[in-house]
């Protein structure tokens, strides 16, 4: 049997639908969909024969599978075809261990998993690639499709704009006005896209563009559509593949919408029913303090979804009260042990600078990711035995201002930054120069 794959409803109901038709909620419930994948076809290939088959792709030079996402293209999109595909080479992104940083927390194995490497500097092109391809072999095959849409606080944005461009399709974007960063908002004006700004939040953006696609023949590309977590999946398969077919004890995630949680989810189910991993990961989710609604549902044992009114955070790319994925989320952290953490302005600024004193340049949204981490090695629930990821979202060039404002001490969220550096100002006097760099170096 060839591997194939349709929409199904999360609640179980009854049906299935074509992955190129246009839906994007169960026509019986209301409930989201997901992409359900035909096991058994797969299964027709054994475990030992997928790992020797993803690890020959690994790192093609050669499309499709120079792409992280097309060289799992069975376990993606199976009927997608090979002329409709999309890509920029996203994915295979480096894991990179951070002893230092590791070891300042109590913790022994830390890694990062650099999602931000990717074409337009954010996770999110592992979902658009899938995404926009098949919209691309929607429209080849008669589809009569005007643009493609997304509400965004930035990085969906961009990767909807490139992705777009790239098939020539039209991209629409509606953003929160003022409420993104400068190097965000070029990102879809550069590539064409036509940008909407518009005086809400994330949540009044995404009730906008929900009105669109219901009835302005425009093509929904937020994460409630679940060929973005197709693509987002294969973040848990490479980790497996990067961990030479094992799962870390721990994978740290931050989380707003929460699509990405839910696909995470989704890739260590695939690889676990397919028998190329035993065991799962424990999961936790990250939230900023001022758009957490999945942390109170968690503090409250998994109560109902309670939405909020989400206050500006640094890490703005989350800054999300009325999560999409919310029930998805809570199924995937359910069946791996799954905790939620909330964090501070002042925690998430703190634990950015911290780790980038071990080389790397991050974003808010993993200073959040990485501050829960800290919090669970510090209550004892990481221990130093364990190996935890930490998976970064985003560049932190995507978020220079965040970078410049903590260094020089005016982010009024991060009132004593811990790890603030400053110049040395100095005349042309090597005696100067000398005396400050002794000093400098014996501090």
């Amino acid at each position: 049997m060839a591997p194939s794959a349709v929409f199904r409803c999360i609640a179980g109901c009854s049906g299935s639908y074509s992955l190129e038709q246009v839906i994007y909620r169960c026509p019986r419930c209301g409930g989201l969909l997901e992409v359900a994948h035909d096991l058994a076809a797969l299964r027709e290939t054994s475990a030992a024969e997928w790992k020797r088959t993803f690890q020959t792709r690994w790192r093609s030079v050669d499309d499709p599978y120079a792409s992280g996402v097309w060289a799992k293209h069975e376990w993606v999109a199976p009927q997608l075809r090979a002329e409709n595909i999309v890509t920029f080479g996203e994915g295979t992104s480096h894991l990179t261990k951070i002893p230092r940083y590791a070891s300042e927390i109590g913790l022994g194995d830390v890694r990062v998993k650099q999602c931000g490497t990717s074409h337009s500097g954010s996770f999110k092109d592992l979902g658009m690639t899938v995404l926009v391809s098949m919209v691309k072999q929607m429209i080849a095959n008669g589809a009569n499709l005007r643009a493609i849409a997304c509400a965004s606080t930035g990085d969906t944005s961009a990767a909807l704009a490139a992705y777009a461009a790239a098939a020539n399709i039209r991209a629409v974007v509606i953003l929160p006005r003022g409420k993104i960063s400068t190097a965000q908002l070029v990102q879809p004006l550069a590539m064409g896209a036509l940008v909407l700004a518009v005086d809400t939040d994330f949540d009044g953006c995404m009730k906008l563009v929900q009105e669109l696609a219901d009835r302005e023949g425009v093509y929904l590309a937020n994460s409630m559509n679940s060929l973005r977590l197709e693509g987002q999946k294969t973040v848990a398969i490479e980790l497996a593949q990067q961990f030479h077919w094992d799962v870390p004890d721990w994978v740290v995630i931050p989380g707003g919408n929460l699509g990405n949680v839910s696909a995470l989810g989704a890739g260590f189910e695939m690889l676990h029913a397919l028998g190329l991993v035993t065991k799962r990961p424990r999961i936790c989710v990250a939230q900023v303090a001022h758009a957490n609604p999945l942390y109170t549902s968690y503090r409250a044992n998994w109560a109902e979804l309670a939405p909020i009114k989400a206050k500006t955070t640094l890490a703005s790319a989350i800054q999300i009260g009325n999560p999409v994925s919310f029930a998805k989320a809570v199924r995937v952290l359910r069946a791996f042990e799954g905790v939620v953490e909330s964090v501070t302005e002042a925690e998430l600024a703190d634990a950015s600078a911290h780790a980038d004193r071990s080389g790397l340049f991050t974003c808010p949204h993993t200073g959040v990711a990485l501050a829960a981490l800290g919090k669970l090695a510090a209550r004892g629930e990481v221990t130093k035995d364990q190996r935890a990821v930490v998976v970064s979202t985003a560049s932190g060039l995507k978020f220079a201002d965040f970078k410049i404002g903590y260094h020089e001490g005016t982010l009024a969220e991060a009132p004593a930054p811990k790890f603030r550096n400053t110049p040395i100002e100095l005349p042309e006097s090597y005696d100067a120069i000398r005396d400050a760099l002794l000093r400098g170096l014996d501090s």
